[in-house]
């Protein structure tokens, strides 16, 4: 079973409905027992990096992720859930993240149209049983306005170019990041969860 953390930070529905698409259990839940007891961690989100760090520590739920994250299990972050994983955000001030994979959170700059919406393509930094079926160009779906900077080159696994270059796809440990939303990226996007959810068993 796959806990997906519904902490109030969008619709999960989708998500959900993509998982059981590709034979992956999950709930969404805030209940810290039921997440200790899961085998894989999703963290979703859309909206501001300080209202999403405020629910998840109003909830408690900020201690759990990094008690369960060093304890090994597979964690995946989607669109802003990604962003929560980093050390910071300057999203409108300064604000601390999770701290699980070095790199901080900036907007992506005023020389394209933000936010950046719509389809963008793969391309790939290093060989990822993430990327097990996913050619190089494929197109996955993003809406976003802030992007991860300042990380570390071997956490790089696919990115996209949208005023610069933007981690896609990133992997500390057993921390996995995805910008995108793979539930409404098509096949492609219910291949990244597969692989994911290969990863877990």
């Amino acid at each position: 079973m796959i806990a997906i953390i519904d902490y109030g930070a969008g619709n999960i529905k989708s998500l959900q409905f993509a998982l059981s698409k590709v034979n992956l259990d999950s709930c969404l839940t805030t209940d810290i027992e039921t997440i200790r007891n899961a085998e894989a961690i999703i963290l979703p989100g859309v909206g501001a990096f300080k209202d999403a760090m405020d629910a998840l520590n109003g909830l408690g739920l900020a201690a759990t992720i990094k008690d369960e994250a060093s304890a090994g299990k597979p964690l995946l972050g989607i669109c802003l859930g990604m962003q929560l994983f980093y050390e910071r955000s300057y999203e409108d001030g300064d604000w601390e993240g999770l701290g699980l994979i070095k790199g901080n959170v900036s907007r992506i700059p005023d020389t394209v149209k933000v936010p950046h919406m719509g389809w963008n393509t793969l391309q790939h930094h290093q060989n990822s049983e993430l990327l097990n079926d996913i050619r190089e160009d494929a197109y996955v779906y993003f809406v976003h306005s802030y992007a991860v900077t300042d990380d570390q080159q071997e956490d790089l696994i696919s990115s996209s170019q949208y005023g610069g270059l933007i981690p896609s796809i990133v992997k500390y440990k057993n921390v996995t990041g995805m910008q995108f939303h793979p539930e409404k990226s098509g096949e492609t996007g219910l291949q990244l969860l597969k692989n994911f959810g290969e990863m877990i068993s």
